[in-house]
């Protein structure tokens, strides 16, 4: 099980001075962080940030992602998050033994988790373990940011100078993947957090930590320590025009819509030198990189890479490059004719789309942006412009790689097996986490449908289920501007 980043808690295991207050302390979405944020808030912020210069732990930190069930069942006491799914599975056999999770520190790019937490090798050699003893290929399970890790480790494991598993680790090792909300071509909520530090439940934070965030650090505050988590840039929308749209059109657009949702960053009241016009998710990135220091670009540009590869020559050679291994789109799967794929989740959540922003230069040359939260007006509110997906991923995210991308054969060559299972939000309104029909991002992980899905691919009757579409993904999909070679 490879959790997203609500369920990984950050730990201290530094023992100097300035840290031994916090050993063994979540500096993350605890308790022990609001404290804090209230009484240490130049030391929380010292703590959490990577080095900028290395992407690695600041000299004289370290900070750990917490491991094993007890780190993801409960984010805190009462609010589950994986404990309804590790209960579950244990009623058909499941238990330490041949069950595990595999938490990773999210802040850093992919390739660091390996650098500095052999983060890759050990996952590889734990499956192998797995294997050898049961003498069957293990079932991956993945959350939210978690699917983009595997896809990730997949390429990583197989390459040569890297996992060195050779072309047929992922078919010998590997049944099935089940992928939960996973943000496969990242999603809008990323760019907000990183361009000027807005954020509800931005980048897939659990809400205690953006509480914290909110309540005790300005919005200059938040926006250096997201770039100072390169990790969370790995959620940068993904696929460009072709996927998103451009000025004139979008691949979900509503026929009664004035505006396209392909003009990403809106401006109402314009008179700036630095852009005169509404932005695409092309052209943002750019933007962004205007309004940041160079070491954050540099780390974004080397680490991910976020566009499309049109040919088979394209995708071949990309899988020799480590920074294009996040994107489905520039890469391929595993040649695992056995292998299948389930993707599970939500829909029928408004969810962040576009947004309106406001420039505002200040004295001393500075630049600030920010959202234009006195807009609302329609389908826009406080200045977010919401679509369709699970609240926190946007549905092309979640839904085109498996109902139409990977049908491409470019992007599937062995033609690996993939099912798609939408679940309405049809929440109950006396529960506080939406109950057993949730379709929310993070609640979904307690839905009765979803635990029961997850039990028939675990049990090995993965088989029996039928794909289930109630979307519009299918008509999306096939307006995206991604054609096969034919």
């Amino acid at each position: 099980m490879i959790p997203g980043v609500i369920s990984t808690g950050l730990e201290s295991w530094g023992t100097e001075e300035d840290s031994r207050q916090y050993f063994r302390k979540r500096l993350w979405g605890s308790w022990t962080m609001m404290r804090s944020l209230v009484l240490d808030k130049a030391g929380w912020k010292r703590h959490i940030m990577l080095d900028k210069n290395t992407g690695l732990d600041p000299p004289g930190v370290k900070l750990r992602a917490a491991q094993g069930f007890d780190a993801t069942d409960f984010f805190i006491t009462g609010y589950w998050i994986w404990n309804k799914i590790l209960e579950n599975l244990a009623t058909i056999g499941y238990d330490p033994t041949n069950a595990f999770t595999a938490a990773y520190d999210w802040r850093m790019s992919y390739m660091n988790y390996e650098k500095r937490d052999q983060y890759f090798t050990r996952l590889k050699s734990q499956i192998e373990v797995a294997v050898k003893v049961s003498d069957k290929k293990v079932v991956l399970l993945s959350h939210s940011m978690g699917s983009q890790v595997l896809y990730y480790f997949m390429h990583w494991v197989e390459a040569k100078g890297y996992g060195n598993g050779g072309d047929s680790w992922v078919e010998d090792h590997i049944d099935s993947w089940i992928n939960i909300s996973g943000c496969m071509l990242g999603t809008a909520k990323g760019m907000p957090a990183v361009l000027s530090g807005e954020m509800k439940d931005t980048a897939q934070l659990n809400a205690f930590a953006v509480y914290g965030l909110e309540r005790f650090l300005s919005r200059t505050e938040r926006a250096e320590i997201f770039r100072a988590m390169p990790g969370i840039s790995s959620m940068l929308p993904i696929g460009g025009s072709a996927v998103w749209g451009d000025h004139d059109w979008a691949p979900d657009d509503k026929p009664d819509q004035e505006v396209s949702y392909g003009n990403f960053i809106r401006f109402r009241d314009n008179n700036s030198t630095w852009t005169s016009k509404n932005l695409t998710v092309a052209e943002s990135r750019p933007y962004l990189f205007r309004n940041a220091e160079d070491w954050y670009k540099d780390m974004v540009l080397s680490s991910y890479s976020f566009g499309v590869a049109h040919t088979k020559k394209e995708v071949e050679d990309n899988q020799l490059i480590p920074a294009k291994w996040i994107n489905p789109l520039e890469t391929r799967l595993p040649k695992a004719p056995n292998l299948k794929i389930y993707c599970f989740h939500g829909i029928g959540k408004p969810t962040e789309r576009a947004y309106y922003y406001k420039e505002d230069p200040e004295p001393m040359g500075q630049f600030n942006v920010t959202i234009d939260t006195g807009f609302t007006e329609g389908n826009v509110d406080h200045g977010v412009v919401l679509g369709e997906g699970d609240g926190t991923v946007n549905l092309l995210s979640l839904g085109y790689m498996c109902s139409k991308g990977w049908k491409i054969k470019r992007y599937n060559p062995a033609g690996v097996k993939i099912k798609v299972f939408e679940m309405p939000h049809e929440p109950d309104r006396f529960s506080p986490r939406g109950g057993p029909n949730t379709g929310d991002h993070v609640d979904i992980l307690g839905r009765s449908s979803l635990n029961d899905l997850i039990l028939r691919v675990a049990g090995g009757k993965g088989d029996l289920i039928e794909e289930t579409i109630h979307s519009d993904i299918l008509s999306y999909a096939e307006k995206v501007k991604i054609y096969d070679e034919g």
